[in-house]
């Protein structure tokens, strides 16, 4: 016989293969037909799967890493850095500060001012004052800077402050209560005057919050003086009315020259009287040295109870009130006015001190790292930066394939 190959009938051509057929003769049951599976249908050829992962690669990782290289390494320009480092003293920081629970209180009496001079070199008030002397939108516009690290123009300021605090890089370390500043520009000269700009604006700027910082302390100085003035003066009313309605100059001394008075009185009546009883062994009671002794102790007895009656009590509607309620209210108008003449004095000696401090400049910038010609471009990192975008992109990718495979095996 001839050995002929007879080609494989196709699935549609195959005879179905025998039913079961049911017990009892009954007819034999039905054939199911099933869908094929989704996978069979979606089941995409190796060769094609290659071809997707290579043109997502292509266009993934390759063309961004190609452009990224072809900027960095041709078409960016370079940036030169200068940096400078500066610290605030104060005239009368001791010089071996003592530390306390953890705190050196001599570098922390100017860290206030300190983080102040870093936050406005990052704020637009240092951009409104450099811009109209260095002109910052033409020297980080300049035709030397690619179109991608170049200043638009034209731009507002709220942008340009923006770009501004890319440029500048403030930064205070609390640690050795430095400040570092960071500055880029597209050349060297540009780099140098820029950061000795920024330095000028800063020290002008520290003198102003201690020039404001005198003026204050002169103001309430001057303020309490004032205060304590129109106290004193009004203590001195007060008492100056009190005399002129009581009559007397000083009650208390009054009252001491009274009682002194008083003690002689009681002093001459007692010897009056003891000179009365030795006339009396020896004279009659209408003798005249008798009389005229007994006249002298009456006379001496009025006047007692007179002085009495002016230190302790009133004597009648028509005289002045006594010197025991004269002398309270005076004693306080008098400790009044020597409570006010005190802080008077204390005062006008803050005052002093404060106009002494005034005349000298209690913060100053101490610029321990100046400003330098920059000779080597810092920026752009190119190398690193073309890393970094390879490194990105192929994450990308690789996320990427990743997801599609498994969304394919569990299809």
């Amino acid at each position: 016989m001839l050995g002929l190959r007879v080609a494989p009938r196709s699935p549609a051509e195959r005879p179905a293969p025998r039913l079961p057929v049911a017990q009892g003769g009954a007819a034999p049951i039905a054939r199911l037909a099933f869908p094929p599976p989704i996978r069979a249908l979606t089941r995409v050829p190796r060769r094609s799967i290659l071809s997707l992962r290579v043109f997502s690669l292509i266009a993934i990782v390759v063309i961004p890493v190609a452009i990224a290289a072809i900027y960095l390494l041709a078409l960016a320009s370079d940036q030169f850095v200068t940096e400078f480092r500066m610290t605030l003293r104060r005239a009368d920081a001791p010089v071996e500060p003592v530390v306390l629970f953890g705190t050196d209180s001599g570098r922390s009496s100017a860290a206030a001012e300190s983080q102040i001079v870093a936050q406005y070199i990052a704020s637009r008030a240092i951009v409104d004052e450099l811009d109209p002397q260095l002109d910052l939108r033409k020297m980080f516009s300049t035709p030397a800077a690619d179109w991608w690290a170049r200043l638009p123009l034209p731009i507002p300021i709220e942008r340009l402050v923006y770009y501004w605090n890319g440029q500048v890089d403030p930064f205070y370390d609390t640690s050795t209560g430095t400040i570092i500043v960071r500055l880029r520009a597209f050349s060297p000269a540009d780099s140098l005057r820029l950061a000795q700009a920024v330095v000028a604006a800063s020290e002008r700027l520290v003198n102003e919050l201690s020039a404001r910082a005198r003026r204050d302390a002169v103001g309430r100085a001057e303020a309490e003086v004032a205060g304590a003035e129109q106290r004193l003066l009004a203590a001195l009313d007060k008492l100056r009315g009190f005399r002129d309605q009581a009559g007397l100059i000083d009650p208390g001394k009054t009252a001491d020259a009274t009682a002194q008075l008083a003690t002689r009185l009681r002093e001459d009546l007692l010897k009056s009287n003891s000179q009365l009883a030795t006339l009396r062994s020896f004279e009659k009671d209408d003798a005249p040295a008798v009389r005229v002794l007994k006249a002298r102790i009456r006379s001496l007895e009025t006047q007692q109870r007179g002085l009495a009656h002016e230190m302790t009590a009133t004597s009648g509607p028509q005289h002045a009130p006594a010197l025991s309620q004269t002398l309270g209210p005076y004693d306080a108008l008098e400790t009044e006015r020597k409570f006010a003449e005190g802080a008077y004095q204390h005062a006008l000696e803050a005052l002093d001190r404060a106009r002494d401090n005034a005349d000298r400049q209690q913060l100053y910038i101490a610029s321990f790292v100046p400003p330098s010609l920059p000779e080597e471009a810092l920026y752009p990192h190119r190398w690193r930066s073309l890393g970094v975008v390879a490194l990105l992109a192929f994450a990308v990718w690789a996320i990427g394939a990743l997801s599609v495979r498994s969304i394919r095996d569990h299809l």
